[in-house]
């Protein structure tokens, strides 16, 4: 049967709309799920996104992006299409297609947790699911994001009594917003690199409660070294600009510090398992809810998870795809990480 959705040299392509969701080569019609740089590219003619998501895709993107709120259907050519909340972050979207009675979901990056910067991840049904795999391994299981803050907090309160730097590297857009809304102020000052700057200044434009938080100057490292919490991407390791801070300790928060040798590879010392993408039960929870005949699987995990499929007796395929999730949000999202403060 033909597919509502497919996977094309510059995106995934829906013929009856004539449209591209987050292509990667530019087109004339681009559905954005969400501001990361591997779904939100710059050079497509036309853009239409959620509109929670709209001032970061713009930022993005540095063009027109045209938004509609979630839920509101459009037709474009013959398909009817809608935006509905991922939970990946701020205005991330799943993309629903309906083509006469005939629906495709993408759900872009998501997750199904809480999070205080985002709307709550919204089960859709369809007859085609097309999902992304970044952690689909049984490995790969996330603890209560209340006790990891309880160790995060507690990590910060003994390198204070070390008279130690508390670096917590991570992914600057959504990620950091999402840590910034949760952390408690109370414990010392907090401050984030410049590469987080400008999408923190969109989140509190957008009415998002963050806790009290500046970027780092070059007078903080003398005057705060050993009290502060500083929030920088992964790229600002080992940098002059970071060793002014010392002594440190470096902390990661990521999906991919669940495997310990993943926090020794990227030289921290402590690593918080906190991730903006779905779990291993999240990913079959979020299949069997759907109730999709067949399941595109794109990035990550995806040969593993359809592997698993099929042994379950489901119809699954992996979709080549130039999406990268987490990793690359950790290589790619701050490409001034080495400016100074």
């Amino acid at each position: 049967m033909e597919r509502l959705i497919e996977s094309t040299s510059s995106g995934l392509y829906c013929a009856a709309g004539d449209f591209f969701i987050d292509p990667w080569r530019p087109v004339a019609r681009a559905l954005i799920t969400h501001a990361h740089s591997d779904h939100a590219r710059p050079g497509h003619a036309a853009y239409l996104t959620a509109a929670p998501g709209a001032p970061l895709v713009r930022e993005r993107v540095g063009a027109t992006v045209e938004s509609i709120p979630y839920g509101e259907r459009r037709r474009i050519g013959d398909a009817w299409v809608s935006f509905h909340p991922a939970g990946h972050m701020r205005g991330a979207s799943q993309i629903r297609v309906e083509v006469r009675g005939r629906v495709s979901v993408v759900t872009g990056d998501f997750k199904r947790d809480a999070d205080p910067t985002a709307d709550l991840y919204e089960p859709l049904r369809c007859d085609e699911l097309i999902m992304e795999s970044t952690f689909a391994l049984p490995i790969y299981q996330w603890p209560p994001v209340a006790s990891v803050m309880d160790d995060l907090h507690a990590w910060w309160r003994e390198n204070q009594e070390a008279s130690r730097t508390s670096v917590l590297l991570t992914y600057a857009v959504g990620k950091a917003q999402r840590l910034l809304a949760m952390l408690n102020p109370e414990i010392g000052p907090i401050l984030y690199h410049g590469a987080v700057e400008r999408f923190v200044e969109l989140y509190r434009a957008a009415g998002v409660a963050l806790a009290p938080a500046r970027k780092a100057q070059a007078e903080d490292a003398k005057a705060l070294r050993g009290r502060a919490l500083l929030i920088a991407p992964p790229s600002a390791q080992n940098t002059p600009w970071l060793r002014k801070w010392a002594p440190y300790s470096i902390g990661f928060a990521s999906g991919w510090m669940r495997v310990r040798g993943a926090r020794r590879r990227r030289g921290a010392d402590r690593g918080f398992v906190i991730s903006d993408h779905a779990d291993w039960p999240a990913l079959l929870q979020t299949i069997e809810e759907s109730g999709a005949e067949w399941i595109g699987l794109t990035h990550g995990y995806g040969d593993a998870l359809a592997r698993y499929l099929r042994e379950q007796g489901r119809n699954a395929d992996v979709l080549r795809t130039e999406f990268a999730g987490e990793d690359h949000e950790m290589k790619s999202e701050m490409p001034d990480a080495s400016e100074p403060p």
